[in-house]
């Protein structure tokens, strides 16, 4: 089984520490959730670990040492969704998710019906079919940002890092897109690791949520144990009311008096 072990990671840029000493262990089919306050570092311990930012520790893939794998390597092991993905104008969105195989291609070579059948797949399960001829400059910032999933999804990868997958889409959107991260990690075998800004989305799926605050982890484990209303207003410095639901914790901001 395919694991994803992080140790001492360190992450050093302009001589400032954005995070230090973290650990991470993730097997396929697990979704591990990076949340925090604004400055916190979580983007940059994602671009560490897609090997996108210098950093420091062991990052291992089974026994193997990330460091020493080339950037097309990497790419079969590790697929990253930014933020905010940079798209080239003038493609199409099927040919920008089809670049999700490169890595995966010999030199030279073209893409096989296998690597067309698993664009086709994707582009249909998020709901993407009607943008395929598209070029990727003329969408909005919701649609670029399903765009840039199914890219990664279609690299399958066993390992895919997501920075603020739902940030541009609205509650429909949001919620198809995480059921079908989810839906594929479990039959696909992928190990997720991703941040979220929303608390209460992020207690939704993953199984285990990481609390970081000013470069470290403060808190870890399940949902209901991260997201308190203690950890909140001290890491977060706001005033909130957590109610216990059955898909989880629902986080609601009170106001002040």
């Amino acid at each position: 089984m395919t694991k994803l072990t992080v140790r001492g990671l360190r992450v050093e840029l302009d001589r400032k520490t954005i995070v230090s000493k973290i650990d991470i262990e993730v097997s396929v089919g697990q979704w591990v959730c990076i949340i925090g306050p604004n400055g916190a570092g979580k983007s940059s311990l994602l671009k560490a670990l897609a090997g996108i930012v210098p950093s420091t520790g062991e990052i291992l893939i089974d026994d193997s040492n990330m460091r020493d794998l080339s950037e097309r390597d990497r790419a079969c092991w590790i697929a990253y969704v930014a933020q905010e993905p940079v798209m080239p104008t003038g493609m199409r969105v099927f040919d920008y998710v089809l670049l999700g195989r490169t890595a995966h291609l010999k030199m030279l070579a073209t893409e096989s019906p296998k690597d067309l059948e698993i664009a086709h797949y994707v582009i249909s399960e998020l709901d993407l079919l009607d943008f395929s001829d598209r070029d990727v400059a003329t969408l909005s910032g919701g649609e670029r940002q399903r765009v840039a999933i199914a890219r990664a999804l279609a690299q399958a990868s066993p390992i895919i890092l997501l920075d603020e997958p739902t940030t541009a889409l609205d509650v429909g959107y949001q919620q198809e897109v995480l059921e079908l991260i989810d839906k594929l990690r479990k039959e696909n075998k992928i190990a997720v690791i991703s941040t979220m800004h929303d608390l209460t989305v992020s207690g939704l799926y993953p199984d285990r949520l990481m609390l970081l605050a000013e470069g470290k982890v403060v808190a870890s484990g399940s949902a209901n144990t991260v997201l308190t209303p203690e950890n909140i207003a001290l890491h977060y410095g706001a005033n909130v009311t957590v109610i216990n639901h059955e898909s989880g914790p629902v986080v609601i901001p009170e106001r002040n008096k």
